[in-house]
């Protein structure tokens, strides 16, 4: 009995520095493709358990409204996206503090499901998000079309929703694929 009270511990430990291990090699992975010295044809690996650690790291304090989010790759050319959100939280992060009535819709947190298909290929990539869940509800059509046209896009006015955008440092294509993500880089 002694010896289960040092292995919860010890796994904790473990698992926090696998994580950190994986953190630290997608970050040399991200560091390779930056650096613009790679040839032609290299192709780079970036696992789903590599893409979960940077996720974490990045996005996961829940610091301005989203904690626990976690990337899966369900299929080929498929990436689903989850994580607890707290709306209002997020939009007071960006100066934008909701009236009063919204305040009550959008507060506290809840957990929120996006799957895309992303395309890529001859330097170029576009995202179409397939479906978005919010508390078990569904969101598609045109109110799906509506929360991005009048949510994501004001919140986020870089992110880009089925259109192309250019692939930037070499990237010739993603190859989506369930165990990870492939960077084929090009030109």
């Amino acid at each position: 009995m002694r010896h289960s009270v040092w292995l919860i511990p010890a796994l904790c430990t473990a698992s926090l520095a696998a994580a950190y291990g994986d953190y630290l090699s997608i970050q040399d992975k991200f560091h390779r493709i930056e650096s613009d010295r790679l040839r032609p044809g290299s192709r780079i690996e970036l696992t789903a358990k590599e893409l979960n650690a940077y996720v974490d790291h990045e996005v996961g304090s829940g610091a301005d409204g989203v904690r626990n989010p976690k990337l899966e790759l369900p299929a080929p050319g498929v990436a689903r996206a989850s994580a607890l959100v707290d709306f209002a939280k997020i939009r007071r992060s960006q100066g934008h503090p909701p009236g009063w009535l919204m305040s009550k819709l959008l507060e506290g947190e809840r957990p929120v499901s996006v799957t895309a298909r992303i395309r890529s290929g001859q330097g170029q990539a576009t995202v179409d998000v397939q479906r978005v869940e919010i508390s078990g509800i569904e969101i598609d059509g045109r109110t799906l079309d509506f929360l991005i046209q009048y949510v994501l896009l004001p919140a986020y006015p870089n992110a880009v929703v089925g259109r192309s955008f250019e692939l930037a440092h070499h990237i010739e294509k993603l190859d989506i694929q369930p165990a990870a993500v492939g960077v084929i880089i090009g030109r």
